[in-house]
Order: C-alpha cells, then sequence, then structure tokens
C-alpha cells in the first residue's frame, strides 16, 4: 500500500470534469496518496456547459474520480462538503443537500483551529463588478488556444522527463487585463470576508493559487487542475499551504508550491 501524508483539511476546486483539459487522471491520483478528515469541493468540480454541449465528454476517468470519493468516505470516513460553482450551477436545485458524508451547499464556514474562513466558490464577484472575468478580457478563443498549446507543450516535456510545467499561467500573468482582474477579485472578496466578520476566505474560480493576507483577513485560493493542478491543505498545525501535483507516484513527488512559477527546465 502506498504511503498517504494526512491532512486534516484539503480544498480542491475547478476540477472541470467534461472538459479536455481537465487534469483528471492527475487529481484522483493525487486523491490516493493523502488521508483527511474533511474534503472540499470548492466548485466548478464538474463543467456542465461542457456536458450541455455534448454528453459524450464524459468518460470513465470522470467516474473515476467519483469512486475514488466515495473511497475516501467509505474507508477513511472522510467528510465531503461541495462547494457550487458557476459551472457546476445545475447543482442549485439541490442546494442545501445533505446524505451520509457528503453535502452539496453554496457556500461554507469552516471552523478549524479556533479560526473561522468563509468558503466559497468565488463567482459571486462577478456579481458584483461590471468587469468580466479575466477568461472574457482575454477572449474565450485566446484561452482555449492557451490551454491547447500547453497540452501540446507538456506532452512534449512528458517525453523528455520533466515536471508538469503550467504554461498557460505563465502567459496568464503576463496579460495586463488578467493581473487586474485577479487583483480586484482577491481584494472584493477580502472585502466581503471582513464583513462577515470572519479571519479568511477560501475560493477558487480564478484559476490562481495564493496564500496572502490582506490586513487581517487570510486569503487563500486553491487554483485549478486544469491550468496550475493545485491544492490546499491544512496540517495538524493548523497551517495552511499549497501543494503541486508533481508526477505524483512517490509521496516525495507532492512539494509544496513556490509562488508563482517556477522557470522553464
Amino acid at each position: 500500500m502506498e504511503l498517504q501524508t494526512y491532512y486534516p483539511t484539503v480544498v480542491l476546486s475547478d476540477i472541470h470534469l467534461a472538459s479536455e483539459y481537465s487534469k483528471t487522471e492527475e487529481v484522483t491520483n493525487f486523491l490516493r496518496h493523502i488521508r483527511c478528515d474533511l474534503l472540499i469541493l470548492n466548485g466548478d468540480i464538474i463543467d456542465g456547459w461542457q456536458l450541455q454541449k455534448s454528453r459524450r465528454s464524459w468518460k470513465k476517468q470522470h467516474t473515476d474520480f467519483f469512486k475514488e470519493l466515495m473511497r475516501m468516505m467509505e474507508k477513511d470516513n472522510t467528510k465531503i462538503v461541495y462547494v457550487r460553482g458557476n459551472h457546476d450551477d445545475f447543482l442549485d436545485s439541490l442546494v442545501p443537500f445533505r446524505f451520509s458524508n457528503i453535502s452539496i451547499v453554496k457556500d461554507y464556514l469552516l471552523t478549524s483551529f479556533g479560526k473561522t474562513y468563509w468558503v466559497t466558490h468565488g463567482d459571486v464577484f462577478d456579481t458584483i463588478t461590471e468587469n468580466m472575468r479575466w477568461l472574457a478580457k482575454l477572449g474565450d478563443v485566446g484561452y482555449t488556444f492557451l490551454l491547447w498549446l500547453n497540452k501540446l507543450y507538456n506532452r512534449y516535456r512528458e517525453r523528455k522527463g520533466k515536471p508538469y510545467y503550467s504554461l498557460s499561467q505563465k502567459v496568464k500573468h503576463k496579460v495586463k487585463s488578467a493581473v487586474s482582474y485577479i487583483s480586484d477579485f482577491e481584494k472584493e472578496l477580502v472585502k466581503l470576508a471582513e464583513s462577515k466578520k470572519v479571519d479568511g476566505v477560501i475560493c477558487g474560480h480564478i484559476h490562481q493559487a495564493a496564500d496572502m493576507y490582506y490586513g487581517n483577513v487570510h486569503y487563500l485560493n486553491s487554483g485549478d487542475w486544469v491550468e496550475s493542478l493545485t491544492a490546499l491543505v491544512q496540517n495538524e498545525q493548523g497551517v495552511w499551504s499549497i501543494l503541486e501535483y508533481c508526477q505524483i507516484t512517490k509521496q516525495e513527488d507532492i512539494e509544496i508550491y513556490k509562488p508563482f512559477y517556477p522557470e522553464a527546465i
């Protein structure tokens, strides 16, 4: 049996199951290497928009992901909280829903190690600003091209025995409209967290992993499993960190995420 690392809490978001660019096998493999009491799926786990376009986009590996979740609930007694996002808004008709160890909610208050975090996917930001999300600013066609190029580039790196590298994240970080959107997104969610009188906010949505403070508010973003392949984890001392998936076959292949991006090798 492979060695598993224990974390009290793990947060994943933006897996986009049914999208051709979802790193489904990688995220499933990641889950096989960890054990946790609470797993928060913070939105856009299923890409309902893509499923509406084509039911054939759902593959066996997407089902395998949910089989792994069921294993975690059964074998490890893991509690799973699924926070709906904008791409899986078809779940709205079920919210709030609870069955066995899984619940589906619009947002969630996490109390852990004496602190309270407001957990939200983050698409609430799109309803309180006139600016469209950075994907729209860059252009959906341009973003899709970036993901295609990212996939092609990493196939080349894999053949060379090199680890996964997010070329699309690197390019995105150079686009002024994207940088501006991300900054506005973070500040606006922090304001909402302050109004709720919580210690921090945990979100996803913008595919940009982060662990930082705005004043006294702890801002955490779990990133995604389309571009950056990252997760938020909390250790037994209550300390949060960002983990990056690095061809996980051995425990040492899981490493602490280094903001923002490693240099291309």
